[in-house]
């Protein structure tokens, strides 16, 4: 058997693939951070209907190995289907099994969004009525950060920010991002309503140095970007710093960051109640788009984070910094890495597919609340 992870998104170790039934992993940490949870690797010469168990030795080391229980394993045949295997977490280590259809397979923590994909979305995105490259930022090594602008911009417009995959591991993010290009593609009257009132301005990838290098947290610089919205830099964040400059110069109506979450099984929103700033206009528009999202899609507000105490919010988060520095409505929203438990779907788990639905709802909800931003 060969294991490989030396491509896109590719994160292994090999400690020991002598026996399929016993094949041990470690899982690698990030580029100058101790940071890892995130996994994808290939292997090839499987032995076709006979069980093949696979165990990362490291995983109680993870940055959130308590949230191993439960999770399940997605692997492919072909990357393009990704299904959930046996998985369960024992005496520190994460062992999955597959009695494999075919030779080669690939693994991983989620159902991978390649950088292929991520330039094909771009140009997607690109050939909307109305879209154009407003920008292009740089990461630490050099990759490009393209901010998309959608709509006519005209001082009445709302300025919409949605942002994706600061966290380069929580891959359902951009997953996300393509749902919502759909969504404006279907150029439905709700959609060129929307478009009417609004310019959107999308980065779909805000760390694509650390989703090639299969990270889970931070950039190439071994900096998480949703802690540096307070203490950004050109030289250690300029992922950041390029779409705070952007910001400056379009202004902010509403901001919505797309992740993750490796814990809660379900899909939920972080919001500002904690800033210096927030008020009633804020908590109304807030709690109104909650409940809009929870009738059109699979969104719930049962689970969640705790909320910050007024005046205790962590002003460093991207949500909490652009909500107080803009007086906007600004949210977290969040996908899990294990299956939704109010709708689960033993087969794929949560997965790309329904984190494109879920932009769809969102597209939903900011088309019946645009005209109520400003």
């Amino acid at each position: 058997m060969l294991i490989s992870a030396h491509f896109d998104s590719g994160n292994i170790d090999v400690v020991d693939c002598q026996s399929p039934q016993q094949v041990r992993l470690a899982i690698r940490p990030d580029l100058n951070s101790p940071h890892f949870q995130w996994f994808h690797f290939r292997a090839d010469g499987l032995p076709v209907g006979q069980p093949c168990t696979f165990s990362l030795i490291n995983a109680h080391q993870a940055s959130y190995s308590h949230a191993w229980p439960g999770y399940q394993t997605r692997a492919s045949y072909d990357q393009q289907h990704w299904f959930q295997i046996p998985t369960h977490y024992e005496q520190g280590e994460l062992h999955f099994s597959l009695e494999p259809e075919q030779e080669r397979a690939w693994f991983a923590y989620f159902e991978p969004y390649s950088r292929e994909r991520h330039q094909w979305l771009v140009q997607r995105a690109l050939a909307l009525p109305g879209a154009r490259l407003a920008a292009t930022g740089k990461s630490v090594e050099g990759r490009e950060i393209p901010l998309l602008q959608i709509g006519h911009d005209h001082p009445a417009a709302r300025r919409l920010w949605i942002i994706a995959q600061q966290h380069p591991g929580e891959h359902m993010a951009e997953w996300f991002m393509e749902g919502l290009v759909e969504y404006l593609q279907d150029n439905s009257p709700e959609v060129r309503q929307l478009l009417a009132q609004s310019t959107l301005y999308l980065v779909p990838c805000m760390n694509p140095d650390g989703a090639f290098r299969g990270h889970l947290r931070t950039n190439a610089a071994g900096r998480d970007l949703n802690r540096a919205w307070q203490e950004t830099s050109a030289q250690e964040t300029p992922e950041v710093y390029f779409v705070q400059q952007q910001m400056r110069k379009t202004g902010v109506d509403l901001f919505l960051d797309i992740h993750g979450d490796e814990e809660i099984p379900h899909v939920f929103a972080a919001g500002c109640e904690g800033n210096p700033g927030y008020s009633s206009r804020l908590a109304r528009l807030e709690d109104e788009f909650r409940q809009r999202l929870e009738a059109a899609g699979e969104f719930q507000s049962r689970y969640g984070y705790p909320r910050s105490a007024p005046g205790q919010a962590n002003l460093a988060l991207a949500t909490q910094a652009t909500g107080e520095a803009f007086d906007c409505l600004a949210l977290t929203l969040e996908m899990p890495f294990k299956d939704h438990d109010d709708q689960p779907h033993p087969l794929t788990g949560w997965n790309g597919p329904r984190s494109r639905q879920l932009a769809h709802a969102v597209g939903h909800v900011l088309a019946a609340m645009v005209g109520q931003l400003r």
